[in-house]
């Protein structure tokens, strides 16, 4: 695979989106960016600086569950996102559900996670598939992109920074 430094998202078939990003790290620090909550409240904030996220909670394992849950620094606002891990293979790949709330797209998406590494690059894919093609443009038409790209930015600094 060629090196790609930048986000690449795209639809796929009728109800998926996928993503794709190398990240110049060994897939364990990677992984671990992914599933440390102490690791993923630094970075996965939505584009900006407006978004802290309080809560992160992760059971990894199959069974286990995730919570999250997002403020706005200045109006309050408050988002979240849970849902339950179907496989988890540590350092290569973990599926679980997602279901927001407020929810922003209609049902539950099945999350697909996989990690990677050739010659100490690791390339992160996410698999998103939602319960219908409507579900799934409805996300395509929300700043889910920006968030995505200014979330994944911050892997990389903090994967720069020693995690």
């Amino acid at each position: 695979m060629p090196r790609v430094d930048e986000l690449r998202l795209e639809a796929h078939g009728e109800r998926e989106i996928r993503a794709l990003r190398s990240f110049g790290a060994p897939r364990g620090r990677v992984f671990r960016a992914w599933t440390v909550p102490e690791l993923v409240q630094r970075w996965m904030l939505g584009p900006g600086n407006d978004w802290t996220m309080p809560v992160c909670e992760i059971d990894l394992r199959v069974g286990g569950a995730y919570h999250y849950e997002w403020r706005h620094r200045r109006t309050g606002e408050r988002m979240g996102a849970t849902g339950h891990f179907l496989e988890v293979i540590p350092e290569q790949r973990w599926v679980a559900t997602e279901r927001f709330d407020p929810g922003w797209f209609a049902g539950t998406a099945l999350v697909t996670v996989t990690f990677q590494e050739r010659g100490g690059v690791t390339w992160v894919t996410q698999r998103l598939e939602y319960e219908s093609r409507d579900a799934r443009d409805a996300v395509l038409r929300s700043p889910m992109e920006k968030g995505l790209r200014a979330g994944w930015n911050r892997v990389e600094e903090l994967l720069n920074g020693g995690a």
